[in-house]
């Protein structure tokens, strides 16, 4: 059992969250229907502290939120992009208690040391590092306590704001948001989902020289202990100074890992933050080792080749081709003003891979800009309803983007995307079916 009674946990979590989350909904509210002013930097401030100081996955969809076009003002968007937990861990007591529950009452049996100490500590659990008999050196992911509870509460809030957004801003329809993120946040609490994941990525990049990920120990696992390998390795983020050729080459790595997986085993991982990337050394070569892997999605072929076909509709300004891609993907019935709005947002995400040159991921600062203007353009034309494969699609491309932009990468993204997807050729006509 967990450490606390859940309608306790609950009203705790309510508490904690629902002053700032229904203050800065009733003040978006208020800017949009009364003229009135509010200082977003400061509002913003105040609850990005409010929620990376709590555990749970509130602070996860903040993250999401902030990369759909629109859906919160600038200076939301900008602080919750950035969002960390500072969240305290939890001390020994609950370590050794979990450990117990997971394991049985001879769990230190299994390890010839085990540091009770975290050595991270993020928003479901906490990981500790320890040495398996064997003399493996593992990472052993605990999840807090009363985490269902946690993420039911968190669930209410979301649908609060998402409610509030809807009744003032029509450019999105949110109810396949929220569902979508309501499944993936439960499966996160599996840590049996997890491990499979790894194991999946595992067999992606068993032949690749440098991208790795942690191997799982199966016989310490559970639905709420997940025991892996320990790794090694800096942040990404802490290249960001170096030569222009080291951070080109992490770049490559860093586009290969993440597209690699969709384009040719239909799954991504959803969560491409910069502190799921390790830099390691693989024979004297600096490699990427890929963690956390409680958001990974699956797709259907189709929905793959739509993405492409979108890609070569953009490509060749083939309208018809367009269409094709959007009903592919599950848009229904787009009338063609809304389709054009649609296609600027997508123009933005596929502009790197459409300019066949060496260049940044990102060269102007002009994102924002252009999802502010699709978004209110959709609001005008009634809104779309995002079909749920194209949620995490979205948010982890923004993600990934964000990651090679603060790298401060120059390739030719064009070629590198162009070899990727070579392979789909044969798969794709040239040219969308006529009805």
């Amino acid at each position: 059992m967990d450490d606390h009674f859940p309608f306790f946990t609950r009203l705790s979590r309510y508490a904690k969250t629902s002053s700032s989350l229904v203050g800065t909904a009733t003040r978006l509210a208020s800017e949009h229907f009364l003229n009135l002013s509010f200082d977003e930097e400061k509002q913003a401030e105040a609850l990005m502290l409010t929620l990376g100081n709590l555990k749970g996955p509130l602070m996860k969809v903040a993250q999401f939120l902030a990369t759909v076009p629109g859906a919160l003002p600038k200076a939301y968007a900008e602080k919750f992009l950035t969002l960390q937990t500072n969240a305290p861990a939890m001390g020994e007591s609950f370590v050794r208690r979990r450990m117990r529950g997971e394991l049985g009452e001879n769990w230190p049996d299994s390890f010839q040391d085990f540091d009770l100490q975290p050595s991270f500590a993020a928003s479901l659990g906490q990981v500790h590092k320890a040495t398996l008999k064997d003399g493996s050196t593992v990472a052993c992911k605990l999840q807090y306590p009363d985490m269902e509870t946690i993420v039911e509460a968190d669930l209410q809030q979301l649908r609060l704001v998402l409610g509030v957004y809807e009744a003032f801003q029509k450019g999105i329809q949110t109810e396949n948001i929220f569902e979508e993120i309501k499944e993936k946040l439960f499966e996160e609490l599996d840590y049996f989902l997890e491990a499979e994941a790894l194991q999946t990525y595992g067999k992606i990049f068993a032949d690749h020289p440098l991208i790795s990920v942690p191997k799982v120990f199966t016989n310490y696992s559970t639905k709420r202990l997940l025991t892996m390998d320990f790794v090694e390795g800096e942040s990404l983020m802490r290249f960001t100074e170096s030569s222009l050729s080291e951070r080109n080459h992490l770049a490559r790595l860093l586009f290969h890992g993440w597209y690699f997986p969709f384009y040719h085993h239909n799954v991504i991982h959803g969560d491409p933050h910069p502190g799921n990337y390790r830099v390691t050394s693989v024979d004297g070569k600096q490699g990427l080792c890929l963690l956390d892997f409680g958001c990974v999605r699956h797709f259907n072929k189709n929905f793959i080749k739509g993405v492409i076909h979108l890609y070569e509709a953009l490509k060749k300004n083939d309208r018809d081709r367009m269409a094709y891609a959007y009903e592919m993907w599950g848009f229904d019935h787009l009338s063609f003003e809304v389709m054009e709005i649609m296609s600027d947002w997508a123009k933005l995400l596929f502009d790197p891979l459409l300019d066949d040159r060496i260049r940044p991921i990102q060269e102007k600062i002009t994102g924002w800009d252009v999802a502010s203007d699709v978004h209110s353009r959709l609001s005008q034309c009634g809104g779309v309803k995002p079909p749920r494969e194209f949620v995490f699609m979205d948010r982890a491309a923004v993600g990934i983007g964000s990651v090679l932009f603060h790298l401060g990468a120059e390739l030719n993204w064009h070629t590198l995307f162009e070899e990727l997807i070579d392979t789909h050729r044969d798969e794709i006509p040239l040219q969308a079916p006529l009805e």
